[in-house]
């Protein structure tokens, strides 16, 4: 696995922290010797721009604050008064305290600055958030608080100078009140809360714009936006390729009432592009799997009125050994003591790349530190609960600090650890994250998940670079998802069998 700092694949898109922004600027203005003054002209211009295409007519109300995002407020209100656009500017904060570039702007505004009033929000087509900028963390307290309520009771469409006000700019935490943007403009780079919930949420349409700083800069990002073309690395089929060669996956899954889950996830592999795949399942229940996996090898296993038991533990290791490939364990698993061993014995001596999902990430509870010792690839796709449970921490806190402890789980596990969302986290033991664009409401449904994992040991046993492939894995399920809702014709009425059928078609950029 690649660690941070190594240079990173053309499809992961930098998101830059407000550290690493900081920086860049910096190198900018001191090594290239670009003026700030243009950079701050720049990504005022481009705000006004951007204001003009989401509400080219009407009053625009321009909120600032006494830092810099307010300097590239003052600009963008320069711009949109001189161009003939009715602009009203509100300060919340005491103008003895704006300095530097953003007291320059200031003096260049051809419109008159008013103090913060809620009153002065009435009548506005569009509001701009510029109050706050990339270097704020924590909570919002006093008169900026009072703004970011004020302006999210009007309604009225809002555009976020560079991070909406209350969302930190690096991790997508929001403590406080924020403002909930219809769309973003950033400046020179995404950052990752604008990706990253539940700041996500807050961001609206992400624009980046361009502000002049060179390329070059010296600044590593640890962070980035998963991109599309991620899937054109996985191997086509050719001429003279076997079944064999396009990549093994064994499924080891399945107990009383939950057969459909190691069904979802070998039909997930087969779709997605495994040549052949082997469905490890309870013995009482083979009749069963064999009648809906046509073209899925079964190996029936030791068991227990319908649950797996450890007795089948070497039959799974010496099936993973003579195919190799990738094992996939816990869909449809259950709880049972046995299983429970069965799904911890394979996590310690398989010796192929491992996907646990499900089950078999709640056998690991209190146990991420084991995972460490394996010697092949170890791939955990947790959603919050299953991540809250692994680390004993409530899923609340996952959901309000999501970076923070994919990181944890990735650096304590030795695993790459995906954690599921609109915002899909993918995170190495290194520190290096990257994220889905989401936006895949249909997979918000049942069996999904055990669609993730089927596709992401298809993928591994594909791909020779582990996060790579699960990068791939996670951006083909999300496409999937998109193109089923389309052929569905609405999210809501997607089932995963849907995200099977649309893999094939989804592969295709």
């Amino acid at each position: 696995m690649s660690d941070a700092g190594a240079r990173d694949p053309h499809w992961l898109q930098p998101l830059y922290s407000a550290e690493q922004m900081r920086a860049t600027d910096r190198w900018a203005i001191e090594e290239r010797r670009v003026p700030s003054l243009d950079l701050m002209e720049r990504a005022g211009s481009g705000l006004a721009a951007l204001v003009s295409a989401i509400q080219p007519d009407g009053l625009v109300v321009i909120a600032c604050g006494t830092g810099n995002n307010g300097g590239d407020g003052f600009v963008a209100a320069r711009v949109l008064h001189d161009a003939g656009r009715d602009v009203r500017v509100l300060l919340a904060g005491d103008p003895e305290k704006i300095s530097g570039d953003a007291a320059e702007n200031l003096r260049r505004l051809t419109v008159g600055v008013e103090p913060w009033s809620a009153v002065a929000l009435d009548g506005a087509a569009v509001i701009v958030d510029a109050l706050l900028g990339t270097g704020f963390s924590g909570e919002v307290r006093g008169v900026v608080g009072e703004a970011i309520r004020a302006i999210a009771s009007t309604g009225d469409p809002v555009v976020a100078a560079d991070v909406p006000s209350g969302v930190d700019a690096s991790t997508g935490e929001v403590s406080g009140p924020a403002i909930a943007a219809t769309a973003t403009g950033t400046f020179h780079a995404a950052k990752p809360g604008l990706w990253i919930a539940p700041g996500k949420h807050h961001a609206g349409d992400v624009h980046v714009i361009p502000i002049g700083i060179p390329d070059g800069a010296p600044v590593q990002a640890t962070v980035f936006l998963v991109e599309e073309d991620v899937t054109e690395l996985a191997p086509k089929r050719l001429p003279d390729s076997t079944k064999f060669t396009s990549g093994h996956v064994l499924v080891c899954g399945g107990s009383l009432g939950l057969t459909g889950a190691p069904c979802m996830a070998a039909d997930a592999a087969m779709r997605a592009g495994a040549g052949y795949v082997t469905a490890c399942i309870p013995r009482s229940l083979n009749l069963v799997l064999e009648t809906r996996l046509l073209e899925v090898m079964t190996l029936p296993l030791p068991d227990d009125d319908g649950a797996l038991t450890l007795a089948g533990a070497r039959t799974v290791l010496d099936e993973a050994t003579r195919r190799g490939g990738a094992l996939i364990v816990g869909p449809g698993f259950g709880k049972a003591d046995g299983s429970v061993q069965l799904a911890r014995t394979l996590a310690a001596d398989a010796d192929v790349a491992l996907v646990l999902d499900a089950d078999g990430l709640n056998a690991h509870a209190g146990r991420l530190e084991l995972l460490r010792e394996r010697r092949a690839p170890t791939v955990l796709t947790p959603h919050a609960g299953e991540l809250g449970r692994l680390l004993a921490v409530d899923a609340k806190e996952i959901e309000a600090h999501r970076l923070r402890y994919v990181r944890d789980a990735a650096a304590r596990s030795g695993a790459i650890v995906v954690l599921k969302g609109d915002d899909t986290l993918i995170a190495e033991p290194g520190g290096r994250v990257a994220v889905s664009r989401g936006g895949a409401g249909a997979l918000a449904t049942a069996g999904t998940g055990d669609v993730l994992s089927g596709v992401t040991g298809a993928m591994l046993a594909r791909i020779e670079d582990p996060f790579t492939a699960v990068c791939a894995a996670v951006e083909l399920h999300r496409r999937a998802g998109r193109r089923a809702a389309a052929e569905v014709g609405a999210a809501e009425g997607v089932i995963a069998s849907d995200v099977i059928a649309a893999l094939p078609r989804a592969s295709r950029m």
